[in-house]
């Protein structure tokens, strides 16, 4: 049987490859090693599906499509939270398992779906945004979906027919590509895709390729057949269960040791060393299986034309992941599409303290980009100055460092990003001093502050911002950073959005220094304006999107952050304060520029006066 599996799935792929062939003739070997011309001057709107907005309750998540999501049970008595609930309060269910907040939130659904997103498409072009990037969408029973139960289907409580989708699957044979069916969700994602399209946005969407979940199919069927499963080889197991002992000797690898995420087969050339590239790859059948998913989504009527389909994946957890497999997967993309962007997870070395390099990853075999924590760091451990603060002149060697290993065309491509899904929200990422990425929620940190920030860090996340959309890389935004939502590390990054049709209820979160007290969620006009400022002032300056950098050191004795983004035709000059002190430089040093963007910097006849935490955008006339 897996010998004919092999072959369908090499049959499929032959017959990808001769449709695109004939199609995109214009793909060569030259731009295989170069970013997609579009990326630099991509803005990004991360999407967490669940909590963006739900569109459709009719779809809602239930304790069946929830199995196998947790190891703690979920009560029968569970049932999807209201998307108004206070953030901070167990609902009835959850006060019944004895668990605490921590634990039983992670039983929570909301029910957001694909629907809310085809409502919001309008909200996006407003905010000014051309690129999403949608966290997993594959059928997974929770609510993150990095551990799906199928690759090549989208999940059940994201379309418009949750039960119907779940028996048509049942129809097919999800190892033969050929028998794959078109779900409601599956349609729904096509027709987001198009809607995003025709909205000038373009669309990528996260995998995990490391790992399934124990629902995987294919996981399912070594759980029933054992060694005797034609899937046997697809994972990492250690030992079968014995069938003639009484002790269970099933054993295999999860991700970081998580049973809830089995890791997919590598075929090691290199020693796998954490946080490290190695040499390697994945078994043919296993990647046969992947390329087939990538050609479903890349190009979902399959006529070769991959208009109406993705145009880029982020690649979850990539150092987990064999460097052979990821030049095929790049080789095999590009041949459907020579635009297609990939950008990888490629985030710690030695936890919390050593980033990965990201070089292995961006020499144009691999990857287009990274999400560009790299840059990240040192922006915050500048501005924040807390328990890993540094001065102004560590922070221009730290980004230098960095970006001298990047060529010129991988630099614009970065996804350079302030917050997402894994991390805090950026608001409170700077209403907190704690190291970045360490102790940065109420679990591990007692003293970390979960309310809403104060007017400093308000200040302190609207100057960032200003250098995120000035700076070299394309800028990303987490949803709801743009409403003005604050939020510790996971799961309070994963807040449910609050939209300005809905009255959120008070949270009421405990106060480290004593006692309980409210705070109003509501949508921040005011944010969400100064995003779209941000938004106009990249799209109308190429300088900004793919000018070369370089910072301005003679004004760091002035404690001015300052660099230069020039392109042939032109010169933008940007200088902020990224201090809690005001600061004034003689206006001369600005000569032959007038500004086109400022916030808190007045200009008089002899000086720029800086406030606390402030910026100033200046053209070249």
């Amino acid at each position: 049987m897996k010998s004919i599996i092999s072959l369908i799935y090499l049959a499929v792929i032959i017959l990808v490859v001769s449709c695109q062939s004939k199609q995109n003739k214009s793909t060569e070997m030259a731009k295989l090693d170069e970013a997609p011309g579009w990326a630099a001057s991509a803005i990004w709107y991360q999407i967490f599906v669940e909590r963006f907005r739900n569109g459709n309750p009719n779809n809602d998540p239930t304790l069946e499509t929830m199995k196998g999501a947790l190891m703690d049970p979920i009560p029968a008595s569970w049932s999807v939270t209201p998307w108004n609930h206070n953030w901070y309060e167990q609902e009835a269910w959850a006060k019944e398992t004895g668990l605490d907040f921590y634990r039983t939130i992670q039983m929570r659904r909301y029910g957001g779906d694909l629907e809310g997103v085809l409502q919001k498409i309008s909200y996006l072009q407003k905010l000014g945004i051309n690129a999403v990037y949608f966290n997993p969408l594959n059928d997974s029973p929770s609510l993150h979906k990095y551990d799906a139960r199928s690759y090549h289907h989208i999940d059940v409580n994201f379309g418009d027919d949750r039960d119907g989708d779940i028996a048509l699957m049942k129809e097919e044979d999800p190892a033969n590509p050929a028998s794959w069916v078109w779900t409601s969700a599956d349609k729904k994602f096509v027709e987001v895709i198009r809607q995003l399209h025709k909205a000038g946005i373009k669309v990528v969407l996260d995998y995990s390729w490391n790992h399934t979940g124990p629902e995987f199919w294919a996981f399912q069927d070594i759980i029933k057949k054992g060694k005797e499963s034609p899937f046997a080889s697809w994972y990492e197991i250690k030992s079968f269960d014995d069938p003639s002992t009484s002790a269970n000797e099933w054993e295999y690898d999860g991700w970081l040791g998580v049973k809830t995420m089995p890791e997919l087969k590598k075929i090691r050339a290199t020693e796998k060393k954490f946080g490290y590239a190695f040499e390697g790859n994945m078994p043919d059948e296993v990647k046969s299986h992947i390329f087939a998913v990538c050609q479903r989504w890349m190009d979902p009527n399959n006529d070769g034309n991959p208009e109406d389909g993705i145009d880029g994946m982020r690649l979850d957890v990539a150092e987990h992941v064999p460097l052979g497999f990821w030049r095929d997967l790049r080789k095999h993309v590009r041949g459907i599409n020579d635009e297609f962007y990939l950008v990888g997870e490629n985030w710690w070395t030695k936890w919390p303290d050593e980033l990965m390099d990201a070089e292995p990853w961006v020499k144009g075999d691999v990857f287009d980009a990274v999400m560009h924590y790299q840059w990240f760091k040192p922006v915050r451990c500048y501005v924040n100055q807390g328990d890993d603060k540094i001065n102004l002149t560590e922070f221009y060697d730290q980004i230098d460092s960095i970006y001298k290993k990047y060529r010129p065309g991988t630099q614009d491509a970065m996804m350079n990003l302030v917050s997402s899904h894994d991390s805090e929200r950026i608001l409170s990422a700077l209403y907190n001093t704690n190291k970045y990425k360490f102790h940065s929620k109420p679990a591990e940190n007692p003293n970390y502050r979960t309310g809403q920030p104060d007017a400093t860090a308000k200040q302190k996340m609207n100057m960032v911002l200003l250098h995120q959309f000035t700076f070299k890389g394309a800028p990303h935004i987490w949803n709801g950073d743009e409403m003005g939502m604050w939020g510790a590390d996971d799961p309070d990054n994963r807040k449910p959005l609050w939209w300005e049709d809905i009255d959120m209820k008070s949270e009421t979160p405990i106060d480290p220094r004593g006692g309980q007290y409210q705070d109003k969620p509501a949508f921040d006009q005011q944010q969400f304006d100064y995003l779209v400022s941000l938004c106009h002032l990249r799209k109308n300056h190429t300088a900004l999107q793919k000018g070369s950098y370089a910072f301005i050191r003679e004004l760091a004795s002035n404690g001015i952050m300052a660099y230069n983004r020039e392109t042939a035709d032109e010169k933008m000059m940007v200088l902020i304060n990224a201090e809690p002190n005001s600061k004034t430089i003689d206006v001369g040093q600005v000569n032959g520029y007038k500004p086109v963007f400022s916030t808190g910097v007045e200009m008089k006849e002899k000086d720029l006066v800086f406030s606390a935490y402030s910026g100033i955008v200046m053209k070249k006339i």
